[in-house]
């Protein structure tokens, strides 16, 4: 777990895919910075496990299953956040999948639920959450891309590069439409990350998913107030 080097003890954050990797990561990096924290996850299992890891450490978490492509779960989700924390400011849109093949490979199926879970769900917690931030008076979107197609090309994986890079257009427009209500998006495109369920790491020397957390802190910080609508690399050199 990341050390947590930010105060977010007035804030309550919704991290989807926060049953593992770097969703799991920056939910309990958040938890242990003092946020409320809802743990969506498809895996209800893995949600609770996560959940459970930010209340044993002290602090405050919801697990809530959620398959993020279904718009109704995904408003399910943050209404049952607002009930029990009273307020949601921050969101991380981290879930995400994955499937090997090449471009000739790739069936129907596959593409069409790998660019719905990984950008159609983002969509769908950002512009449902973006809402209620607004009201509340602001908020914080964080999306983890990738830096595949942006600017890596991965060895195969046309669907997944095509949905991250649709996230980062994404978080520009929405950057933009959302600053009159004081709402900040950025995405984070990790790189050489060892994560289960996720794209190979390119590196020899992988980093660690909760390598990644200390930067989104950042991002959802005070410190950060100036900077929205910036897909920011991060990753082993």
């Amino acid at each position: 777990m990341a050390k947590a080097h930010f105060n977010f003890e007035s804030h309550a954050a919704v991290v989807t895919g926060a049953g593992g990797g770097i969703g799991r990561a920056i939910a309990l990096a958040l938890g242990a910075a003092g946020a409320a924290v809802v743990c969506g996850d498809i895996n209800p299992d893995r949600a609770d496990e996560s959940a459970q890891a930010i209340v044993d450490a002290g602090g405050r978490a919801l697990a809530w299953q959620t398959d993020v492509a279904n718009r109704f779960q995904v408003s399910a989700m943050i209404e049952g956040g607002r009930d029990a924390f009273g307020r949601l400011d921050i969101l991380v849109n981290a879930a995400g999948v994955y499937k090997r093949g090449g471009i000739h490979a790739i069936d129907e199926w596959d593409w069409r639920r790998i660019l719905d879970v990984n950008l159609t769900g983002a969509f769908f917690c950002t512009q449902l959450l973006s809402r209620v931030m607004a009201e509340e008076g602001g908020g914080v979107i964080i999306n983890v891309a990738s830096d595949a197609a942006y600017p890596i090309a991965l060895p195969e994986g046309t669907a997944y590069a095509a949905s991250k890079t649709g996230m980062i257009g994404m978080t520009i427009q929405a950057a933009h439409e959302l600053k009159a209500h004081n709402i900040r998006v950025n995405a984070i495109c990790p790189g050489g990350v060892d994560e289960e369920d996720s794209t190979p790491a390119r590196t020899e020397t992988p980093a660690a998913p909760d390598m990644i957390a200390p930067l989104v802190l950042f991002l959802c910080s005070d410190d950060a107030q100036l900077i929205t609508g910036q897909a920011i690399h991060i990753g082993p050199a």
